[in-house]
């Protein structure tokens, strides 16, 4: 019975520290939807621009597409452990994109993704949200606190998002 006790009690451990395996708590999606359809792995890496939002100018894919930062990665590598259902949540960019209106040139940059290039910009690596499913949407903002926008300098927007953004440690997708 001892034996058990102290295999259960390892067991919720290892499944602790896989609950927590990407990241910090959870935000609410904002978006309502589930994050099983419609959001490639990986999009339009062709160019980096910024685009007009209720938070500023933010970095957005060829597409319009809104990219986010991850607080928690390290400068220019993908520092964030993530299972599959985190990459699913949290694709990232791949591949190395062109400048275009309103982005430095000399901040876009690659580093080692998982297999493939991620696409960087002032060493961050950029990624996409699975909840954003058309060019503007920012439901990705401020979930657990750690995911946000990105400036033309390669800032985090910490701004909440309109409609009160996602800064709450409640939900599933903080990853």
């Amino acid at each position: 019975m001892k034996n058990f006790r102290i295999g259960m009690a390892g067991f919720a451990f290892v499944a602790a520290l896989g609950l927590a395996g990407c990241g910090g708590g959870g935000g609410g999606s904002g978006g309502g939807s589930d994050s099983g359809g419609g959001t490639p792995a990986a999009t339009d890496a062709s160019t980096l621009s910024t685009s007009d939002s209720p938070m500023g100018k933010i970095l957005v894919d060829g597409k319009g597409r809104t990219l986010y930062l991850f607080t928690s990665d390290g400068k220019n590598s993908n520092s964030m452990k993530c299972d599959a259902k985190c990459v699913k949540e949290w694709p990232h960019m791949e591949g190395k994109p062109k400048a275009g209106a309103g982005v430095q040139p000399n901040l876009i940059a690659t580093t080692k993704g998982s297999g493939t290039a991620q696409a960087t910009y002032a060493g961050h690596p950029l990624y996409y949200y699975a909840d954003d499913h058309k060019a503007g949407d920012t439901n990705g903002q401020g979930i657990g606190q750690i995911w946000y926008v990105i400036d033309s300098h390669g800032h985090a927007i910490k701004k909440a998002a309109p409609g009160g953004g996602n800064d709450n440690d409640t939900g599933g997708n903080g990853y």
